[in-house]
């Protein structure tokens, strides 16, 4: 990992070229990108099949072939064993639990003339929930996106999922299950997207698009904005570890592995106020790589795009790490509720140092859909709310069009809108 000093001159311009990655605005990937959703928007169901034989590598006559159903997906649940199972449903109950806090509800008020104002709540029709497939299966990805879309109330819910060489994953399955999910598609990538965004003669178009993916699905979910809504533009995974010493350097050395373990180009960061602590994160990293199934990923992560910060103290952290935003951040410190007050962008904040990050990638509750690649300065994680939309009313009472009438004719009048001050006049008395 590269190693950073605060005190160093040069320390902010090498922390920003750190950061700075997205690939999902790479020109060629935007092209590829724009002719695949055209040519799926044109030919339907056949360019579907098409692609997804071209690019996963599997042999689907019609879309039957790409089409599961209910029955598939409890089968699916029913092959795997007890442990897995319960694993599972204790993830998405504890999942929906945590979502059902964030439920919004309509509301309404009168004014002093009797007015009603307020806002109403209502649900998504359909959403399209995106799962990645390839270099691991995410079963947790389908709980995270598909629990909070159930809490909200939407009633059809359609997955999308690779599977490379036609491999079918039973636990990516037996989650889609678990959650709920309305019917399943092997399809992925940006053919996936735009038939979700456009709609083909079998995959109904839906209302929002959700979940992460990789560049292409990053770029296609930019370029179907607005015929859908989505939920974000995702760059690679990045966690930040912040440590004062007193958390067991192998415990924070295979934090930051989970995370660089994503993908070669996924980002680990850590922070502190120690040069020998941090030496002795090194240490162990150097160890413990020894014994990880995805060594080569991990140390193509690290080595790209992970670095060690040395502050002065946690004062200076707090600020670095709200300049970095991460998508996840361990405050691996004594005290870490008082330190979190100093946080203000990050996708998630694990407070203390039995709160690994991995709690909550699976089953802590909170939604693992998060913000990246800074974006936490202005977004939140998936939720509830992103599947719920707001209408507001409006009923105004006869005594307060009186009112209401004069002021909004009045400013009409200014804008030269002639027909919108008639309107309001009609309505007054005199």
């Amino acid at each position: 990992m590269k190693k950073l000093d605060t005190q160093s001159p040069d320390f902010q311009a090498e922390l920003k070229a750190l950061l700075a990655f997205e690939t999902a605005q790479n020109p060629e990937i935007d092209r590829i990108v724009a002719d695949i959703c055209a040519d799926v928007q044109k030919r339907g169901d056949a360019a579907l099949i098409e692609y997804t034989n071209r690019f996963d590598g599997t042999s689907a006559q019609t879309i039957d072939d790409l089409i599961l159903t209910q029955d598939d997906l409890q089968s699916a649940f029913g092959r795997l064993p007890e442990n897995i199972q319960t694993a599972l449903k204790t993830a998405a109950r504890r999942v929906e639990s945590y979502h059902k806090h964030q439920k919004m509800e309509s509301w309404t008020y009168e004014d002093e003339d009797g007015t009603l104002l307020g806002q109403q709540i209502t649900p998504l029709d359909r959403v399209g929930i995106y799962v990645p497939g390839g270099k691991a299966a995410y079963p947790s990805s389908v709980i995270m996106n598909a629990m909070p879309a159930h809490v909200a109330g939407v009633k059809e819910i359609i997955m999308v999922v690779p599977t490379p060489k036609g491999e079918r994953n039973d636990i990516v399955l037996a989650a889609a299950f678990v959650a709920g999910v309305t019917k399943v598609f092997t399809v992925g990538g940006a053919q996936a997207v735009a038939a979700l965004a456009y709609g083909t003669e079998s995959v109904p178009q839906v209302d929002k698009i959700t979940g992460p993916g990789n560049a292409f699905v990053a770029a296609a979910k930019r370029r179907v904005f607005g015929v859908v809504g989505i939920d974000m533009v995702a760059g690679p995974s990045e966690i930040l570890v912040i440590a004062d010493g007193t958390t067991p350097a192998d415990w924070v050395a295979m934090d930051l592995f989970s995370q660089a373990e994503h993908d070669e180009i996924a980002q680990a960061i850590l922070i502190g106020t120690s040069q020998a602590y941090l030496d002795e994160v090194q240490t162990a990293m150097n160890r413990l790589i020894e014994t990880m199934p995805r060594r080569a990923i991990i140390e193509a992560s690290l080595g790209n795009r992970g670095v060690m910060i040395l502050a002065k103290d946690l004062d200076e952290v707090c600020e670095i790490a709200n300049y970095i935003s991460p998508e996840h951040l361990e405050l691996s410190v004594e005290n870490p509720q008082e330190w979190a007050k100093k946080i203000r962008h990050a996708g998630a904040i694990f407070m203390g140092r039995y709160t690994s990050e991995s709690l909550g990638d699976y089953c802590a509750g909170p939604n693992h859909v998060l913000p990246t690649s800074r974006t936490a300065r202005f977004s939140s994680p998936l939720g509830t709310y992103d599947f719920q939309k707001r209408s507001s009313l409006i009923q105004v009472s006869e005594q307060g069009a009186q009112k209401l009438g004069k002021t909004a004719s009045v400013l009409a009048h200014g804008e030269s809108l002639t027909a919108h001050a008639r309107a309001a006049e009609f309505r007054l008395k005199d």
